[in-house]
């Protein structure tokens, strides 16, 4: 049953001697080995155990921390010492990495225990799971249907509580978008809240880390051991860091909501379009002012988004070309056939699309036409989202325009594109955006997106954990969990 309890709940049973961080890793580690999911891609036992009895001489010495000895699963985006780090990618297969990302330390510090690193998409490329070198991970509510991508291994061991919470990281919906499709928490954070520093990059002004959890409560709590100023990343902003958990209960009486027209037009599945405004009728009878808004360039975040992150794709994978570590062709001629092998061996077919569509648009003749232009209309979704945020507190809408699909249903790659429509803008902004349970839709969770100004990590928090102190979709569970 332990699996079943929250970070907090975790927290107090550790504290009061209910059980031992030992005993609950081995709990996760039995868990994980039973699993059908292939949400991981390395389970790290022996780590795991060393660092759970370090746990449990911290806490009996009383300097533990909140989320001291509490097991978590780490999206293997993130560089771990002495451990694989893949990026869901066949090049960096044999890659083991050299330091920790920040947040890997950050969250070591905290004496918490590392369970393993999680399936993705390659290089975070996809919003399915299916693009991984690894096979693709299953949704634990239907095993036929995707969890969602990137980060679908970590939403998927959440979901099936085979870890307390995941990391995650959100360039296009990462986050949100398989915590909508497997019925739980998914935080992306304002840009620069958490250090990129040892995260694989993707696009780098849109990646973000954030949490995936079973409830905003231990959202809350979580972010605030990842969150903070780190001098190794230029992207990273110095900005004091709030107490997340501190103003959670706070009420939302008179929180101005926007909804924006554009998210409920054509292409939304009309169930989810319910359960999405039946879920905004329950922040009404608390008190929140909803009222109609507009995002007129939202239309146009997929080919601007499908544009910027391709061009930063081609320039940040452009070092992995079997030199200096990852995978390497054999018996290379020369050295162009070095690079040629490696890189058309070791990367998957969508992360190559990516990349000569990057490389296209920013060559001679059509950097002007594509990039540049792009860049143009990213300015004009983001003073859409300034001009909202005059006049309201939170924007409210669905995450994804359906629920979770079978696996190998989507064949052609603008189709898959699609179904980041409600969430490519936040990142095109750098805005925070938080996804919570809000229903089910043919059995299926439906999540809703919660969309704040910068900054506003903790009205987001507040907004969601009263939901989910109103509602019990986030402690549902699927079948045999």
């Amino acid at each position: 049953m332990m699996h079943k309890f929250s970070v907090s709940e975790l927290s107090n049973g550790l504290k009061n001697r209910d059980f031992s961080s030992i005993e609950l890793t081995q709990h996760y580690l039995k868990r994980i080995d039973c699993s059908d999911l292939n949400a991981f891609i390395t389970v790290t036992d022996e780590l795991a155990l060393s660092q759970a009895r370090a746990a449990d001489a911290k806490l009996a010495s009383g300097s533990g921390s909140v989320l001291t000895g509490i097991p978590y699963a780490h999206k293997d985006i993130f560089c771990t010492k002495g451990v694989k780090t893949s990026a869901g990618s066949k090049i960096l297969d044999p890659f083991i990495s050299p330091y920790d990302a920040t947040l890997t330390h950050k969250l070591n510090m905290e004496g918490m225990v590392m369970l393993g690193k999680t399936n993705m998409d390659e290089f975070a490329m996809g919003s399915s799971n299916e693009n991984s070198y690894y096979g693709p991970v299953k949704n634990p509510w239907d095993r036929k249907k995707v969890p969602g991508g990137s980060s679908g291994g970590s939403a998927a061991a959440v979901a099936a509580r085979l870890s307390a919470f995941a990391t995650g990281t959100d360039t296009g919906g990462s986050i949100r978008q398989p915590a909508s499709l497997c019925g739980i928490t998914g935080l992306k954070p304002t840009y620069g809240r958490i250090s990129r520093y040892g995260m694989i990059a993707y696009a780098s002004s849109l990646d973000q880390a954030g949490p995936i959890t079973q409830s905003a409560e231990d959202a809350a709590l979580v972010l605030n051991a990842m969150a903070g100023f780190d001098d190794k990343d230029s992207t990273s902003v110095n900005k004091d860091v709030p107490d997340y958990t501190e103003n959670l209960n706070n009420s939302i009486k008179g929180l101005k909501i926007g909804i924006p027209k554009e998210y409920f037009s054509e292409g939304l599945d009309d169930d989810i379009a319910k359960v999405i405004l039946q879920s905004i009728k329950e922040f009404e009878s608390m008190g929140a002012i909803v009222e109609e808004v507009s995002l007129p360039n939202s239309a146009y975040a997929v080919p601007t988004y499908y544009i910027v992150a391709p061009c930063e794709c081609s320039s940040n994978l452009s070092r992995l070309d079997g030199v200096r570590y990852g995978y390497r062709c054999d018996d290379p001629k020369d050295l162009n056939d070095l690079y040629l092998r490696s890189r058309s061996e070791g990367f998957g077919e969508e992360v190559k699309r990516r990349i000569m569509i990057g490389t296209y648009a920013l060559s001679a003749g059509y950097y002007d036409a594509y990039y540049l232009k792009a860049q143009k209309v990213r300015h004009l979704i983001s003073e859409d989202f300034k001009k909202v945020f005059q006049k309201v507190d939170v924007i409210m809408g669905p995450v994804s325009p359906t629920t979770a699909f079978e696996i190998g249903a989507i064949k052609d790659s603008v189709s898959m594109y699609l179904a980041d429509i409600y969430t490519l803008s936040v990142n095109l902004a750098g805005l925070p955006g938080i996804s919570i349970p809000a229903g089910f839709s043919n059995n299926l969770p439906v999540g809703l997106q919660m969309i704040g100004n910068y900054w506003s990590e903790e009205i987001l928090l507040n907004t969601a954990h009263l939901f989910q102190t109103q509602t019990d979709w986030h402690v549902r569970l699927p079948e045999n969990t």
